[in-house]
């Protein structure tokens, strides 16, 4: 079966994603992103709007030479002609004509009031632009999509003459109507209601563009699907302006394995997890731990009570498995924890540890008083696995010994800080002092380090800071309150989290650096 001819799977990431406030991506970055979008299976990409900025035209330019889709087809994004234009005479359908994609997506006015202040012009004239610019583009060989801007709030105000936009844009040629909840303030039963009546009044094939301003653009667009529409529009990730559009993973990932409907190529959704974070490193919009399916705390377990059940049969606090969507269920371990968390996170990192009641007792007692006295192990596993392999192997691993270090800053000439911190410390048999500095005391103490511990070790040179976090756990004591430091590193493979715990911010910066590197030289010597 034509997956792509039976349903439409359409991403408007690169358009309608990138209008998110502080979303601004190169062409680079949307070649980069289209492939990603590709490598998901998804059957259109709308790649922008060509004419419109120098920057969506060079995108189509360039996409015919870079671009090489397996699966998806790119679409150009445009407008109706202007009023009182010819379609072939207008500039704007000149770019898309001359866009080389294959498929052109037009908006178009739908509801009364818009066509009327928005455009300026008469309702006659708007069915007029509809009807000339996608039988234009027809005779010139491209597929047109309408996407019918403000449909259902036009619906509402004006039945009659929405389903007229509808019905022209059909008749001229449209292979698709797409219903657009551009407010995003639908619900559900409502959005099934008129898309039932358009399909039995028109009979033109439907599809769903649905915003998120309610809350509900997945849940529209799967009653959307379930009313009959059969062409779905959103973004990875969820992208887009105000609450964004919907999550395009997540109405795939629900139509595949909730109603079992194929809708992307056979094993392709098993990529979505490791595409949704690609795509979000391009974005540097950090994925939503929480996101439905691909989240990195989709599949996190953390009370002992899901645990214990978990031990024996994962299904039980799982609404799938998470293997389906390139996910993977995670234990965290917390004061929370009971002994069946440790076990699993045990056996998640290589120890088994359903022998010994006695360590697993121990470990779970100290990383209860650990976390009473302010750490947090869910969100820095590499600290919980230095602790664990100093539990199971009777000693902390350690590649170094820290004679001593401090840190100071001072003021410059012109008013800069410079922060200089000095380690001492032992590795292999060999005694360093190192000087660093940095623009603050944690860069400079990194940076001391770092340079003392590379001298015996070489490969720390790959090591980086990729994320540093500040948490104030006492706040009602101010300036003397005890502090929380999560700090990411990465060796340019994979990254780990660490964390240290002190009574200021230094010391705690320290101790999860320390454990950073330590865990780093670890991985790399066992």
């Amino acid at each position: 079966m034509d997956l792509h001819g039976a349903f439409h799977v359409y991403d408007t990431t690169l358009r309608d994603g990138a209008q998110q406030e502080g979303l601004n991506l190169s062409v680079a970055d949307k070649l980069t992103i289209a492939r990603q979008l590709d490598g998901l299976g998804v059957g259109y990409i709308e790649g922008g709007w060509p004419g419109s900025n120098p920057k969506d035209t060079e995108f189509f330019r360039r996409a015919q030479d870079e671009l090489d889709l397996r699966h998806a087809r790119l679409a150009a994004f445009g407008a109706t002609r202007r009023a009182g234009v010819r379609a072939a005479d207008d500039p704007l359908v000149a770019a898309l004509r001359d866009s080389g994609a294959g498929v052109v997506t037009l908006v178009a006015k739908s509801h009364d009031r818009h066509v009327e202040l928005a455009l300026r012009t008469t309702l006659e004239e708007n069915l007029a632009m509809v009807r000339d610019t996608v039988a234009h583009l027809r005779e010139e060989g491209q597929t047109v999509f309408l996407d019918a801007e403000h449909f259902f709030d036009g619906y509402r105000a004006n039945r009659s003459y929405a389903l007229e936009v509808l019905r022209t844009a059909a008749e001229a040629g449209a292979e698709v109507v797409a219903l657009c909840d551009t407010n995003g303030g639908m619900l559900p039963d409502w959005v099934s209601d008129v898309v039932r009546d358009v399909i039995d009044t028109t009979g033109a094939r439907v599809g769903i563009h649905a915003h998120n301003d309610s809350g509900c653009a997945v849940a529209n667009s799967l009653a959307a699907v379930n009313a009959g529409a059969t062409h779905v529009q959103g973004c990875i990730n969820g992208y887009g302006e105000r609450t964004g559009n919907a999550d395009l993973v997540t109405v795939v990932a629900n139509l595949e394995l909730k109603l079992d409907r194929s809708v992307l190529p056979q094993g392709l959704l098993r990529e979505a997890t490791r595409i949704a974070h690609a795509v979000a490193e391009v974005t540097n919009f950090p994925p939503a731990s929480r996101q439905p399916y691909v989240g990195t705390s989709a599949f996190a377990h953390k009370a002992g009570l899901h645990a214990s059940a978990i031990k024996v049969d994962p299904n039980l606090y799982q609404h799938m498995d998470p293997l389906d969507i390139g996910n993977d269920m995670r234990l965290l371990v917390s004061d929370m924890a009971g002994r069946a968390s440790i076990e699993l996170k045990g056996k998640e990192l290589g120890y088994d540890l359903s022998h010994d009641r006695e360590l697993v007792t121990r470990v779970t007692d100290r990383v209860k008083e650990l976390e009473q006295r302010g750490y947090t192990f869910e969100a820095a596993d590499a600290s919980f696995e230095l602790l664990l392999a100093e539990e199971v192997e009777g000693a902390r691993p350690s590649y170094f010994d820290v004679e001593s270090w401090r840190v100071i800053t001072e003021t410059r000439t012109g008013g800069e800080a410079i922060s200089e911190a000095t380690v001492k410390l032992r590795a292999e048999g060999v005694r360093y002092v190192v000087t660093g500095e940095g623009n603050g005391p944690v860069n400079a103490l990194d940076a001391a380090l770092r340079e003392a511990i590379g001298q015996a070790f070489p490969e720390v040179a790959k090591f980086e800071l990729i994320d540093y976090k500040v948490r104030i756990l006492d706040q009602g004591h101010g300036t003397d309150a005890i502090t929380r430091v999560l700090i990411e590193t990465s060796d340019g493979q994979s990254s780990w989290v660490t964390v240290g715990v002190g009574a200021n911010v230094i010391e705690a910066s320290w101790g999860a650096l320390v454990d950073g590197l330590t865990f780093g030289l670890r991985r790399q010597h066992g």
